[in-house]
């Protein structure tokens, strides 16, 4: 889409799409210096943009949970509002994960995935209550639980989207 500015024409469509390459560029690792090297412009306006757009600062949050139901619902509503980390299965994905792996390999994938949560402030934990306290024990961390059942849970449970942002945003304010 074409704009008149004074005696210019602006094109917009170029704007947006420079800055969808700057951010893909950032969230990929690039340093602002690079993405701004790549895209041909100052590193200061990479660091404005940025800040412009900026949600928030600080906490590191990750969520968790399984037997999901609606996983790719929660999963857009997590990249939203900007959850860091975002591990979510099935029953089925579950039992996938527990059946493909011999006895040492889900041991070291299961530590691995502890590890990871490590790295993060906050884990919102989706899952019966058994599981949610041992997630608690096992991390020594802030870990805020949505309980969706009694364990054992053995049927995919449908989580309420709102419910679950609305708990994201009170964790990032």
């Amino acid at each position: 889409m074409l704009l008149r500015i004074g005696d210019k024409i602006v094109n917009r469509n170029k704007i947006y799409q420079l800055v969808d390459d700057m951010l893909d560029m950032r969230r990929q690792g690039f340093s602002q210096q690079e993405a701004a090297n790549s895209l041909g412009i100052d590193r200061s306006l990479v660091s404005k943009l940025e800040t412009v757009g900026e949600v928030r600062k600080g906490a590191r949050l990750a969520l968790v949970g399984f037997p999901i139901e609606n996983c790719q619902e929660l999963r857009q509503i997590s990249e939203e509002e900007g959850v860091d980390f975002v591990l979510l299965m099935s029953e089925k994905e579950r039992w996938n994960f527990l059946q493909s792996k011999s006895g040492v390999e889900l041991f070291n994938g299961l530590m691995e995935i502890m590890a990871t949560l490590r790295k993060y402030d906050i884990i919102i934990m989706l899952g019966s209550n058994l599981r949610i306290k041992l997630m608690e024990t096992l991390l020594d961390k802030a870990v805020i639980g949505l309980q969706i059942g009694e364990s054992p849970i053995e049927d995919d449970r449908y989580v309420d989207p709102e419910r679950l942002r609305s708990l994201i945003r009170e964790l990032v304010v």
